[in-house]
């Protein structure tokens, strides 16, 4: 079930990032996200819109949305390769209609599952935060079948 995150949430919420941040981004040192948990908890738990996918009482991934901008998407990696993230991706979409993402360069896994998403690269640059070249994709609803009206349990 997708459903809008709540302050009991939040620890849930930082170990998913945690764990899927670690997983995903092995190229960058453990130790830079040790230290972005200050900022996680700081900056976008309170200013984001979060939704998070929970399943057996337990959250297993989240999405997170400050206006248009996706702040994050992860699930937890035992729950990968269940359809969570997709499902999280079409709920922001739906909520949204127009959505822009920061992806590193070196994260190709995640590149292709948005390119598959009909996300499109607009630029690149560079994380300021963490020196690594990253892509900037957006995507727009406009000309993209309406998604559906009722959000299955995932």
């Amino acid at each position: 079930m997708i459903r809008a995150a709540k302050p009991c949430d939040h620890q849930a919420i930082e170990e998913v990032w945690l764990l899927a941040s670690l997983q995903a981004h092995d190229f960058i040192s453990a130790a830079f996200w040790w230290q972005q948990q200050a900022a996680l908890r700081a900056r976008y738990l309170p200013s984001a819109e979060i939704w998070v996918c929970e399943r057996e009482q337990a959250v297993q991934g989240f999405v997170a949305l400050v206006d248009d901008y996706l702040v994050a998407l992860f699930v937890r990696p035992d729950c990968q390769q269940q359809g969570i993230g997709r499902a999280l991706l079409d709920f922001a979409k739906h909520l949204r209609g127009q959505l822009s993402v920061r992806m590193y360069c070196e994260n190709d896994i995640a590149i292709n599952f948005y390119l598959k998403q009909d996300f499109l690269v607009m630029e690149e640059g560079t994380d300021i935060a963490s020196g690594q070249p990253e892509l900037y994709l957006r995507f727009s609803a406009i000309g993209h079948a309406a998604p559906p009206s009722i959000w299955p349990d995932t």
